[in-house]
């Protein structure tokens, strides 16, 4: 294969992927998605909170809220994220934090929608049937969601517990610059680590027909870097151009909050259909 032939393959892949999201009505889907995700939010945080129970012994209740808001809007925009947490941190304080009470499981089924509306869109792109009875494949969603809020506590234990310990070792080691500084630097590590797992559980456990790691990358990676790139433009926008509040007046930050989680759900999907395109291709040559 020549040069020109490996620079157009990579063009005519972005090309067919475009082509199918816009056959299989892909933004009347990623509406589907982003409406999903904003019902789920609220209960996903509101069931997140209450596994900090667990915990309760190790930090107090008020670091792990916070760890845990921080986490789950760490990568949004400021701009879009803002109006959004101060709305959270008002429903966290008339709620309780039983895990076990009506309203926890159904805050754990809304929840769990946003996960399944995200099935329903990699079907779809990757061109597979379910084949799962409806308790299995519902019950998968219900398991990441839980999953996820282990995973987010985790995650606010080792943003705490890793600085703690970095400058513990530097007591002893003060020459070791590396060693200083882990508040910022682990923040970030951890608040762009979150969305990367989210995305490759996605693809690997939400299919009936599961995929390698190597099969799900490209559209992983395609996914990661049109995130990054979306949320730069659409904070620039928010900030610089966008008048919300005039259109939507209360209703500003709601709006732009499910613009934003629309734009994401697109990404998600497009860079899901690359992986169908990429798939497809194995197949014909098999």
């Amino acid at each position: 294969m020549t040069i020109a032939q490996k620079a157009i393959r990579p063009a005519q892949i972005l090309r067919r992927a475009v082509g199918r999201f816009n056959s299989k009505n892909a933004w009347v889907l990623s509406s589907h998605i982003a409406m999903s995700m904003m019902m789920a939010l609220f209960p996903f945080v509101l069931f997140t909170v209450a596994l900090s129970g667990a915990i309760a012994s190790i930090l107090s209740h008020r670091i792990v809220v916070e760890d845990v808001v921080n986490l789950v809007f760490g990568s949004w925009p400021a701009s879009v994220a803002k109006p959004i947490t101060r709305e959270v941190y008002a429903v966290l304080e008339t709620s309780g934090t039983g895990l076990m009470t009506l309203g926890g499981i159904l805050a754990l089924y809304f929840a769990s929608n946003g996960v399944d509306a995200i099935r329903i869109a990699l079907l779809s792109a990757y061109g597979q049937e379910e084949t799962r009875p409806f308790w299995k494949h519902r019950l998968i969603s219900v398991g990441l969601v839980i999953l996820g809020g282990f995973g987010l506590l985790l995650a606010a234990v080792f943003e705490l517990v890793l600085p703690l310990g970095a400058r513990f070792l530097a007591r002893f080691f003060p020459d070791l610059d590396f060693l200083r500084g882990w508040e910022n630097g682990a923040n970030g590590l951890v608040v762009t680590v979150v969305p990367v797992a989210a995305v490759f559980l996605y693809h690997l456990v939400l299919l009936p027909k599961r995929a390698t790691l190597g099969q799900i990358f490209p559209g992983v990676a395609v996914t990661l870097i049109l995130w990054w790139a979306a949320g730069f433009g659409f904070a620039v926008y928010v900030s610089s151009f966008a008048s919300y509040s005039a259109t939507y007046a209360g209703l500003a930050g709601a709006m732009a909050a499910l613009i934003f989680l629309y734009l994401n759900a697109a990404i998600l999907i497009f860079g899901a259909e690359i992986n169908g395109v990429l798939e497809r291709d194995r197949t014909a040559r098999s």
